[in-house]
């Protein structure tokens, strides 16, 4: 996280000590990767504050009818600490509680649900305890029970993607303007979220988010985690749209490449995409001297 983010945290710290989020009872919910509740559903005079545990890398939560407060407790099972970045995306329509997230004792303002600008939009933080990460979401009074709703994405990323970069403008790693070198190919059809072989039909261009869209046209998907490519049903054909920065300056261009990449809040990054040529033959080269550090099924 860059210097000006931490000192933006220091400037709007909440005047709620963390203590009160201690002492007063809780109510413990499940585990989830995600979770939904609704503050209609506690008792009219309770103190009690809701803690809900939620163990996953990335999932969502959806907070109806806020009342009081509630502990968001992100606690994945990892054997490892490689996740220091948090990243909250509240829906467009978020309403009805502010989000803080509790750092040395203190409870610092992460989203006021009265910043609409922000709305949508991704904040990213760092925390020197990944294992486990506190948000408190107090609920804003109201003055009548029309329907409010506080919901958010939230995922966890690795330091080595994020590092001094704020999500809005920053290059994810898997999302770099400069073309991936030989090895950073080889292990990207290992490790990406998403491999697929086409073309670019189209790029769109959002100035005011600096990002790209890319809409390609699928010949063969070898792998994706969630259903972003997807087959139309009325010519068979398969298709899916890729997001990168605006810098990378990417132009619509004849040509059969290898999209690689990742997701992040179910949107597809781009990673390493090389002509699909040349990846076959980085690929073959590394296989004969057995550099290849997976396998990699041809048409």
């Amino acid at each position: 996280m860059s210097q000006g983010r931490e000192a933006s945290w220091s400037r709007r710290r909440s005047a709620l000590p963390l203590v009160l989020v201690l002492l007063v009872g809780q109510r413990c919910a499940t585990d989830y990767c995600s979770w939904k509740g609704s503050g209609l559903s506690w008792e009219p005079h309770s103190r009690a504050v809701e803690q809900v545990h939620l163990r996953c890398t990335e999932g969502f939560l959806e907070w109806m009818y806020p009342a009081r407060a509630l502990r968001v407790i992100l606690e994945p099972n990892l054997s490892s600490a490689r996740h220091t970045t948090v990243c909250i995306k509240p829906s467009s329509n978020f309403q009805g509680a502010n989000i803080y997230v509790e750092h040395d004792g203190q409870l610092h303002l992460l989203l006021s649900e009265v910043e609409e600008s922000r709305l949508n939009h991704v904040s990213c933080f760092s925390t020197h305890t990944p294992q486990r990460v506190a948000l408190f979401l107090q609920a804003s009074p109201q003055r009548d029970i029309s329907r409010r709703t506080a919901s958010f994405q939230y995922e966890l990323l690795s330091n080595q993607s994020t590092t001094g970069l704020d999500y809005q403008k920053m290059a994810l790693v898997e999302a770099m303007c400069r073309p991936c070198d030989n090895m950073e190919l080889l292990m990207a059809i290992c490790s990406s979220d998403f491999v697929v072989r086409g073309l670019i039909q189209n790029v769109t261009h959002d100035v005011k988010n600096h990002m790209s869209q890319v809409e390609v046209g699928v010949r063969r998907v070898y792998r994706q985690k969630n259903q972003i490519f997807q087959q139309d049903k009325a010519n068979g054909e398969w298709h899916g749209p890729i997001k990168t920065l605006l810098q990378c300056k990417v132009k619509k261009g004849a040509g059969d490449f290898l999209f690689t990449g990742n997701e992040h809040f179910g949107e597809a990054w781009l990673g390493c995409a090389p002509r699909f040529k040349d990846f076959s033959a980085v690929y073959q080269t590394a296989r004969e001297r057995g550099a290849n550090p997976c396998e990699f099924q041809f048409d």
